[in-house]
């Protein structure tokens, strides 16, 4: 029986996963990637003499303890990296000096938390109770929830009975609900500083169990290091990837896919389609909103997503030794607000890769800065690239302003500057407004489909059809087609490990 051949649209995490399980399984593949590397969102590039990683602060399944360990090492991701583990994961600061660390270890957490509001413990021992709670929770990644049968639902249902209340009671509330139950009005302010405040709480909760779990480390040499070792795994396993190559539509015969058109007219052809790539432009420009009902509309008509961002990087020539090694970042507040793009900021978030010597020189530093903001602001102004432009570089100074006063000395030593906006994510990746991860979590049990009404051998994968989007979804949702098509094969799933 000859291979049957599977067309990948999108070289991301996503697209690279379902490319190597599909390898894995006996079908011959090919992704078609629109940039000329590999990574898609996961991305780093190299602005004079620095490397500015796209993505990167923690990995979930970086504990060879975790499921999502082994299937990082299926897909060739994490052999011979080095995973560092911090002790600290936001910290945040008040003009009259206050600072929230939240720190990694629960119960230092707890003590921490304990001393700022010491009138707040007994909600303070309740968040770090369930945060502890969490660190026992497994969730399930092996198989795909299309594929569940009755004893798998009642596995499941056994396996997270315990955690079902805690995990309803978080999840309905934001992070804002959790700042407002503090009687402590620092941590009140300081709380809604950490993620975004509509945040489901639980993904919070969850994060903080995992780094004390040491599961969601930093991997040195961030994404595209991530990136290239996903690519030579499924090079190594007979896939074949084409940079520099759009595809402008699927083509669709009888409501069966059967291959791509791109943008320079060729056609491919294939048994099966999968797309890694942006949702809103698979759905309605290359299949032309033909396969749709009232949920998927609905999806992008009212769905919230992750706002849209102006990412800025800097090269400094300083080591920041005396600055805390952070998971994520340092939030402090602003003399003067600063505007992007009609959005005010009143606080700066930044993120010093001080433990990652593989971006910059000895004694140098890159940090990173991101500022929520609006696509069509940037979108219209990009028709004058002079104005789009000057833009970028009031916004670049107003930032090193702002941190030249939180570090002195700083913006004399900065080397390097680079702004990406809201139409560069989507100029490189076509993601929809911009969005650098999707849909924003906040019904923790909503399951999006990853096919299409009407369509047969077409599968969708990735963020877009994974609320919260981030890593782990492109790793799931890219294992789990390749299960879906072998099951509609009667094939059985088998995987390997380099």
């Amino acid at each position: 029986m000859a291979e049957k051949s599977v067309i990948i649209i999108g070289a991301g995490v996503a697209g690279l996963t379902a490319g190597c399980y599909a390898q894995m399984n006996g079908y011959t593949t090919q992704i078609f990637e629109m940039d000329s590397k590999p990574g898609g969102l996961c991305t780093s590039w190299e602005r004079k003499g620095y490397t500015i990683d796209g993505c990167l602060h923690w990995l979930v399944g970086s504990s060879p303890d975790s499921d999502f360990y082994r299937l990082w090492q299926e897909v060739g991701a994490l052999q011979g990296k080095q995973v560092i583990n911090h002790e600290q994961f936001y910290r945040v600061e008040s003009t009259d000096g206050k600072v929230l660390t939240l720190y990694t270890d629960v119960d230092r957490l707890e003590q921490h938390l304990k001393e700022i509001a010491p009138e707040d413990s007994e909600f303070i021992e309740e968040l770090t109770t369930a945060i502890r709670h969490f660190t026992k929770l497994n969730l399930p990644v092996n198989k795909a929830p299309e594929l569940y049968g009755p004893l798998d639902k009642l596995k499941m249902v056994f396996g997270m009975g315990s955690f079902m209340g805690d995990m309803r009671k978080w999840g309905k509330m934001t992070i804002k609900d959790v700042a407002m139950r503090f009687q402590n009005p620092f941590l009140r302010e300081a709380f809604q500083r950490i993620m975004l405040p509509d945040f489901s709480s639980f993904f919070l909760l969850m994060t903080l169990a995992w780094l004390a779990q040491k599961n969601a480390g930093y991997v040195i040499g961030g994404s595209v290091g991530i990136s290239r070792s996903m690519e030579q795994r499924y090079l190594g396993l007979g896939g074949k990837v084409n940079y520099a190559s759009k595809v402008e539509k699927i083509l669709v015969e009888d409501n069966r896919a059967v291959g791509i058109k791109l943008e320079d007219g060729s056609e491919h052809k294939a048994d099966y389609v999968v797309s890694a790539a942006d949702g809103h432009s698979t759905i309605f420009d290359l299949l032309e909103g033909k396969y749709v009902d009232e949920t998927i509309r609905g999806y992008y008509e009212g769905m919230p997503i992750f706002q849209p961002i102006v990412f800025v990087s800097l090269g400094v020539n300083r080591s920041f030794e005396d600055a805390p090694k952070l998971v994520s970042a340092l939030v402090f507040p602003l003399e003067k607000p600063i505007d992007v793009g009609g959005k005010e900021h009143k606080h700066l978030g930044v993120h010093i890769y001080n433990f990652d010597s593989t971006f910059a020189l000895p004694g140098k530093s890159v940090l990173t800065i991101m500022l929520e903001s609006n696509f069509a602001h940037w979108d219209a102004l990009r028709k004058d690239m002079v104005r789009y432009n000057a833009e970028k570089a009031i916004i670049a100074s107003d930032v090193i302003s702002a941190l030249d006063k939180r570090f002195p000395g700083l913006a004399r030593q900065v080397e390097m500057a680079d702004v990406a906006t809201p139409y560069t994510f989507y100029r490189y990746t076509g993601n929809w407004q911009g969005s650098y991860e999707g849909w924003l979590p906040q019904d923790m049990m909503l399951q999006m489909k990853k096919t299409l009404p009407g369509l047969e051998n077409f599968y969708m994968i990735g963020q877009w059809v994974a609320p919260g989007g981030g890593l782990p979804s492109g790793l799931m949702t890219g294992r789990h087609v390749v299960q879906m098509l072998c099951k509609q094969d009667k094939k059985k799933f088998t995987t390997s490990t380099p």
